[in-house]
């Protein structure tokens, strides 16, 4: 009876495309083990490609250990799961290649392909960053068992401080030290950063619940979201506490915050960070129109933070990253103070899971209504604190 061998790979882009690397590790099913592991980085790359790569490299070395192995590949891209299993196509000319190669390494009846959550896939991504990571120092990444050798060069043995940087800038999480105290436990470390997250007003596609991002037609206002940012104005008014207003650069953010501004006798600075994400060819369409013309992208969209939508758009993974970088911007800027963010969405519920340290499905689990107020307060250990989702009673 032949051996079944696990194979778990992953792959990482820091920027989509940017410096990217892969990592796969092949498991021996019944006690777990890591018989080998393969990890490197590959310049500039999508995250997609890195994550074919990392197939590639997984499958080669089960391979070497045996190669009448019956193979269950385990991958967090629905992607290439979904691709390598010959239910979607494959259309991008990056990948077909690779796509090739992977299912020439065995005969097509020894492999499976499963997809498991990120969370499950932590060996493999936690290889693919320690490869961008030596590439960020023009080395090449060495496993820590020599049982596993597939790479030369000496890379120092890293931290798990050190690997959860690498985890932080890949998937724009906040990762809290097990040792930080909870809020409102630890010493006193002075009055938090408060941001207060407005989601727009209304706009005439709001109640069509159609897609409306950063690469469509910009819509103003509707009368129903004009009203809607008046009522916030004079709710906000009314609390005192707002010391500065920055807003998305997009027109119904800009209006929303003219609002409140001209009310609280503010300036209104742009944040480009704080624009909604690109929706790419769904702009304009309603869930169900993408679903019956794309099927395929959205299902892999709906499946990965790392896929984007068709047509160039950005996946939740990229935007993450880039409403961080606005976050800790703005933090540096307004250290200590209450500063209304006029933004949408994908920008509102980031800000709210990272600081939840929560996954990136659960931007699909929480609601945002237009004109709702979200809270989160910052303090300078580290710590934030989720006060406030959704609030619309200003506009009862």
């Amino acid at each position: 009876m032949s051996r079944t061998l696990i194979v778990e790979a992953d792959g990482g882009s820091r920027g989509n495309p940017g410096p990217a690397g892969y990592g796969a590790v092949v498991l021996d099913p019944e006690t777990g083990e890591a018989l080998a592991e393969a990890a490197e980085f590959i310049g500039t790359a999508t995250n997609n490609v890195a994550e074919y790569k990392g197939l590639v490299a997984g499958l080669r070395a089960a391979h070497a250990l045996d190669p009448q192995a019956r193979i269950r590949v385990r991958m967090d891209s629905k992607l290439v799961v979904e691709q390598m299993s010959g239910r979607w196509k494959i259309k991008h000319p990056d990948m077909k290649p690779l796509a090739t190669e992977a299912g020439s390494v065995f005969p097509s009846g020894q492999v499976t392909y499963e997809w498991i959550p990120r969370a499950q896939n932590k060996h493999a991504d936690r290889l693919a960053n320690e490869a961008m990571d030596a590439g960020k120092i023009g080395r090449q990444w060495e496993p820590r068992d020599s049982r596993a050798a597939l790479a030369t060069a000496a890379v120092p043995a890293r931290s798990a401080a050190a690997q959860a940087a690498d985890e932080a800038a890949d998937t724009a999480e906040e990762t809290v030290s097990a040792s930080a105290p909870s809020v409102g436990w630890g010493p006193d470390v002075g009055p938090p950063s408060t941001f207060v997250l407005l989601r727009h007003g209304e706009t005439p596609l709001t109640p069509e619940k159609r897609f409306s991002g950063s690469g469509g037609t910009d819509p103003a206002l509707s009368a129903a979201g004009r009203r809607q940012a008046e009522a916030t104005a004079a709710g906000l008014a009314a609390r005192g506490t707002i010391q500065a207003i920055v807003s998305s650069p997009l027109r119904r953010c800009r209006e929303t915050a003219g609002a409140v501004a001209d009310r609280l006798g503010l300036e209104v600075r742009i944040e480009e960070g704080l624009r909604e994400t690109d929706f790419g060819a769904w702009e304009g369409l309603t869930f169900a129109e993408v679903q019956e013309r794309y099927p395929d992208d959205l299902d892999a969209w709906l499946g990965s933070a790392k896929v984007a939508p068709t047509g160039g758009g950005e996946s939740f993974a990229t935007v993450a990253r880039r409403v961080a970088v606005a976050r800790d911007k703005l933090l540096a800027r307004y250290a200590g103070k209450t500063v209304l963010l006029v933004t949408h969405v994908t920008p509102v519920k980031t800000l709210v899971r990272l600081a939840l340290g929560a996954p990136p499905e659960s931007l699909f689990r929480m609601e945002l209504s237009a004109a709702s107020l979200s809270v989160v307060a910052y303090y300078s250990d580290g710590n934030a604190s989720l006060r406030l989702l959704n609030d619309t009673s200003h506009l009862r």
